[in-house]
């Protein structure tokens, strides 16, 4: 795994990156193991994390061996569950989100230099 991204494997991991967005962005992205569309995603996130600002938080949530994790973020962010999915965190809220084919890395790039501090 990447440096700058760390995988979320419980709700206490959850409920770090949920804290850590209260002093700095954290973006998360949803990605299935087993669907061509996250593939797909999932190679353009990590064309972005090439080049990622180092000033936000990175976190993946698999959602097959991370069911209650991708669930419980689902329900505390107040966002519909899809995979792939990425969301952006401030202070414990949804500030923006996307899926599917919408997640680029040039989208990403904007999303984030819009909501970093």
């Amino acid at each position: 795994m990447r440096e700058n991204l760390k995988e979320l494997n419980s709700i206490e991991d959850l409920d770090t990156a949920l804290a850590e967005s209260g002093k700095q962005p954290v973006l998360l992205f949803k990605h299935s193991l087993t669907c061509p569309v996250s593939a797909r995603a999932m190679r353009e996130f990590e064309a972005f994390l090439d080049q990622a600002d180092s000033r936000v938080e990175y976190k993946l949530i698999i959602v097959q061996t991370a069911r209650d994790v991708s669930n419980e973020a689902a329900a505390r962010l107040g966002v519909r569950h899809e995979s792939p999915q990425a969301v952006i965190v401030r202070r414990g809220r949804e500030v923006w989100n996307t899926s599917h084919f919408d997640i680029t890395a040039e989208r990403l790039r904007e999303a984030v230099r819009s909501f970093k501090e």
